[in-house]
């Protein structure tokens, strides 16, 4: 593997004003090349997804129903959304992408996913079910949906795996955003059990703990919310692991996500068996099973999350050493605690806004030190050289404010016995990282 082309400051700043040669193009690609259309297609797309499964979801539970699985399936969305933005604190992930992952999961793979099912109940009832020992129902819930619904949520993972490739860097990356996908699933998804479950009460006149209503939310709320988050979790995994293969090992980067995303279907239709199993058997699958698996998942997350960190304090020592950072920083940056304190700090001497511009250069020193670290393992994005620049020119300008801070929180990060001169397991750089040109 090459280093890739140090960082040299252009000699012009701006352009030339001669013009260049465009070639013609169709109209289609010049309409589609306009983020804005892209953008608003998507928008589009989604919000006619979110009406549509509205008007089914609230057509079954009726209104009441439907206000109240609303307000009882909303519970769990704001702690599982803040636990994996606590996963992704190492570089956290824009907002329009988390955004787009919940508002995918919560309508375009509900609609898909409630249309799917329908459809499959229908056919399995007029195939399979009278036959001895068979029931459409459990059926589809066991083989159909984890299929359609793990299918359809791995739909959002691998749209931003393709079109944010600057944001996907590993396996934190994908279970983030395959959790996020999930979070929104599961919220639709708990509405309709939930509002279902309350106008069932309604007919039958029950209330209090024994009603249907408080089992469908001690069991899908209470006792099980990581459930479709740890699912297509599994299929994040993979893509995350994908993420991390250079281009020429193509077949892994195919065949790996595939593999998860049966995994994700395999662990569905186990939890959705388990449920048809007499006796005692629901609960023997979520102990020995569920909850093991659930805890080798965090485990892996938080490791890989602790390896991001050390690839931080791995990358940024080669712009220390050309002059963009002060020495105290590559250190600083790789603690999650030498973070924390260094924005407390420039809270109190400069306010928010201090503390604002501390965070934004921490941002940018991440991203730079994930994008030399995709380049030594030989994927780096196209736009390598100009994405270097332009993280660097963002550093320059916030250093007055950011290094201090980062300097003083540096005294509270335990202090290695020797930095290592390059990434572990890397070659030698090749070149230095060309310095950076005073009075900029």
């Amino acid at each position: 593997m090459h280093e890739p082309p140090p960082y040299q400051q252009p000699h012009h700043p701006f352009p030339p004003t001669f013009g260049h040669y465009k070639p013609r193009r169709a109209l289609w690609d010049t309409i589609w090349d306009n983020k804005a259309v892209r953008v608003g297609g998507l928008f589009l797309l989604l919000a006619l997804c979110g009406l549509v499964i509205l008007a089914l979801v609230r057509e079954q539970t009726g209104t009441e129903g439907f206000l109240v699985g609303l307000g009882l399936a909303v519970l769990p969305v704001p702690l599982l959304i803040a636990a994996f933005r606590w996963m992704d604190r190492v570089e956290p992930k824009p907002w329009r992408n988390l955004i787009f992952a919940f508002a995918w999961g919560s309508c375009a793979a509900t609609l898909v996913a409630l249309l799917a099912n329908g459809y499959a109940t229908k056919w399995l009832m007029t195939t399979v079910d009278g036959a001895p020992g068979t029931d459409a129902s459990a059926w589809g819930a066991t083989f159909v949906a984890p299929v359609v619904e793990e299918s359809a949520k791995a739909a959002a993972v691998l749209l931003l795996y393709l079109f944010r490739r600057r944001d996907f860097n590993g396996i934190v990356d994908g279970v983030v955003i395959a959790g996020i996908t999930a979070t929104g699933f599961a919220f639709t998804e708990n509405i309709l059990y939930l509002g279902n479950a309350f106008a069932s009460d309604q007919s039958f006149g029950y209330e209090g703990l024994r009603s249907t209503t408080a089992a469908t939310f001690f069991v899908r709320v209470l006792m099980s919310p990581f459930a479709h988050p740890l699912f297509t979790s599994m299929t994040g995994l993979g893509f995350g692991i994908a993420a991390t293969f250079p281009p020429r090992r193509r077949f892994l980067r195919v065949v790996i996500p595939v593999v998860a995303l049966l995994t994700a279907m395999l662990l569905h239709g186990v939890w959705n068996g388990s449920a048809t199993l007499p006796g005692g058997g629901f609960l023997a699958v979520y102990a020995l099973f569920m909850v093991p698996v659930f805890g080798v998942l965090t485990w892996l997350t938080i490791w890989s999350r602790q390896n991001e960190l050390r690839t931080i304090r791995a990358h940024l020592p080669a712009y220390q050493a050309a002059g963009w950072l002060t020495p105290p920083e590559p250190l600083a940056l790789s603690s999650m605690r030498a973070r924390g304190i260094a924005r407390d700090l420039a809270r109190r001497t400069g306010g928010p806004a201090a503390a604002r511009t501390v965070a934004e250069y921490i941002s940018f020193a991440t991203s730079l030190a994930f994008l030399r670290h995709r380049a030594y393992r030989g994927t780096p994005t196209p736009d390598f050289t100009a994405r270097e620049q332009e993280l660097l020119h963002h550093l320059w300008q916030r250093k007055d404010t950011a290094q201090p801070a980062l300097a003083q929180a540096t005294a509270a990060v335990p202090q290695p016995f020797a930095p290592p001169a390059q990434p572990w397991g890397q070659p030698p750089v090749p070149g230095p990282v060309w310095p950076p040109v005073q009075g900029r």
